[in-house]
C-alpha cells in the first residue's frame, strides 16, 4: 500500500498540468494547437461559441428573439424610467427561459490572455485575462465566467518554456487565447445591460459557472 501511495506522489509531481488542468484551480499546460481545432480537445457536446453567427444562434434558441433596445433606453441612462425597465426586462427574461434545454448546454468561449512573470512554485507562467466583446445583432456580448480562479497559470512543455523565457526577455508580448468551458448558472444566466462606452448600445451577459479551462498560444 505506501508502494502503490509512493508511485501516486511521484506520477503527481512529474506531471502537475495533467492532473490540475481540469480541477478548478487555473493551472494547466499551453496547448500550440490553432483555436480552430480547439473542438477536438473538448467533450463532444460542447456548444463552442466563438463565432458572431453561432453565438446568435445560440441566443435565439435561449431567448427567442433580440429585446427592443430602443423602448428600454427611453431618453438614456437619466431617463426616471430607465433602470426599472431594464430591471424588468431581466426579470421577464429570466422567467420565460425556465425550462429551457439550452440552459443546460456545455458552452466554450474565449477570452485574451498574456503571459507574464514566471512562477517557480507551479512551474508555470502567470496569465492576465480581460473580456471579450462580441459584435453581434443583439448587440454586445460579453461572456461573464461565474467565479474565476484568482491565479491563473500556465504550464508550456520544455521547448515552450525556452522560447516563451527569450520573448520575455525581449520584452516581447506573449498572447493566448483562454478558453473557458462550463454551463450557464441556474438563475440569471443572462443578464442585460448598456454599453457604458456607447450610448443606447445593448449588453449582454451570459454567466457562465466554469468548469474547465484551456490555455492556447496565438
Amino acid at each position: 500500500m505506501c508502494l502503490v501511495s509512493l508511485l501516486f506522489g511521484i506520477l503527481l509531481f512529474f506531471f502537475p498540468a495533467t492532473t490540475r488542468s481540469e480541477d478548478g484551480s487555473g493551472i494547466g499546460p499551453l496547448r500550440t494547437i490553432p483555436l480552430s481545432r480547439v473542438k477536438s480537445i473538448l467533450p463532444a457536446d460542447t456548444h463552442v461559441l466563438f463565432e458572431r453567427k453561432v453565438i446568435e444562434s445560440f441566443l435565439i434558441a435561449l431567448e427567442g428573439k433580440p429585446p427592443d433596445w430602443a423602448t428600454v433606453y427611453g431618453h438614456g441612462h437619466h431617463d426616471p424610467g430607465h433602470n426599472e425597465r431594464l430591471f424588468n426586462l431581466n426579470r421577464e427574461r429570466d422567467a420565460r427561459r425556465e425550462g429551457n434545454q439550452a440552459l443546460n448546454w456545455r458552452v466554450a468561449f474565449v477570452w485574451p490572455g498574456e503571459l507574464s512573470r514566471y512562477d517557480q512554485e507551479t512551474g508555470g507562467y502567470a496569465v492576465s485575462v480581460g473580456p471579450e466583446f462580441n459584435q453581434t445583432a443583439w448587440g454586445v456580448v460579453r461572456f461573464k465566467p461565474e467565479d474565476l480562479p484568482g491565479n491563473l497559470r500556465v504550464i508550456p512543455d520544455r521547448q515552450g518554456q525556452k522560447h516563451i523565457r527569450r520573448r520575455l526577455q525581449k520584452r516581447e508580448r506573449v498572447e493566448l487565447s483562454v478558453v473557458m468551458i462550463g454551463r450557464l448558472i441556474p438563475d440569471e444566466s443572462i443578464v442585460y445591460d448598456f454599453s457604458h462606452d456607447r450610448e443606447g448600445l445593448g449588453l449582454i451577459m451570459p454567466v457562465v459557472r466554469v468548469e474547465r479551462m484551456e490555455y492556447v498560444l496565438k
